[in-house]
């Protein structure tokens, strides 16, 4: 079951720090706010192993979450759409397999986790 939860969590770091590095905030703050998500869903996988489907997104949602409470901001912010106030994209489902950037204003699908 370890190298099953190894796989998933690592799997969940990778894409999330690949679009961090995408949107160029692949800085320590941001990596700590990454390690830490991971750190306590590793314990959620390890309680709900039927879960495992559904844990990258929610680290990304938690890494949002962080930066924009740390003081980062928001991020990943919407670059996909005409609107002129400053949002972010969402991970959508909040809670699903196949996790997607979705634009919060528009609703367009940008890109799957990982692939910013």
């Amino acid at each position: 079951m370890d190298i099953v939860v190894d796989d998933v969590i690592l799997t969940a770091r990778a894409l999330v720090l690949r679009d961090l590095g995408a949107r160029r905030l692949d800085v320590p703050a941001a990596v700590d706010a990454l390690d830490s998500a991971v750190t306590e869903r590793r314990w959620w996988v390890e309680q709900w192993p039927d879960g495992a489907d559904l844990v990258a997104g929610q680290v990304a949602q938690d890494v949002q979450d962080r930066l924009l409470d740390g003081g980062v901001g928001r991020w990943p912010r919407c670059r996909s759409c005409n609107e002129t106030d400053p949002h972010e994209l969402r991970i959508e489902p909040e809670l699903g397999p196949d996790p997607q950037w979705v634009c919060e204003k528009s609703g367009v699908h940008v890109a799957p986790l990982g692939a910013l």
